[in-house]
């Protein structure tokens, strides 16, 4: 079996995890957004803002979220700091490129 290695453009902006949820898993599940929003024990209004991609997946709704689909929080919370990071990257690129780096003094 041959193997190849997944690259994601630099360029585009990695996935809101809400989208994911939206268009994969809860479709995956079977699961309406009022039904899922009543398993998560959250507002409906609170799951289309993530699900919109308006709201973050904090880690307390990633353990929510990882509880339901059974993957645990770690890839929730992943996918929003690669989303958050990215943009992040992109707004502060030429204030960051004017700050130094500096090395510790190298010992004698």
């Amino acid at each position: 079996m041959t193997e190849f290695a997944a690259r994601r453009d630099p360029e585009r902006r990695p996935t809101h995890p809400g989208e994911i949820l939206r268009e994969d898993v809860l479709p995956a599940l079977g699961v309406g957004v009022t039904e899922a929003a009543q398993l998560l024990r959250i507002s409906r209004m609170t799951l289309y803002r993530i699900l919109s991609g308006k709201a973050s997946v904090t880690p307390e709704m990633a353990v929510r979220i990882g509880k339901l689909c059974g993957n645990g929080p770690v890839v929730w919370v992943r996918m929003q700091e690669a989303h958050d990071l990215w943009g992040a990257e992109r707004k502060l690129a030429e204030e960051v490129a004017a700050i130094p780096t500096l090395q510790p003094p190298r010992a004698a």
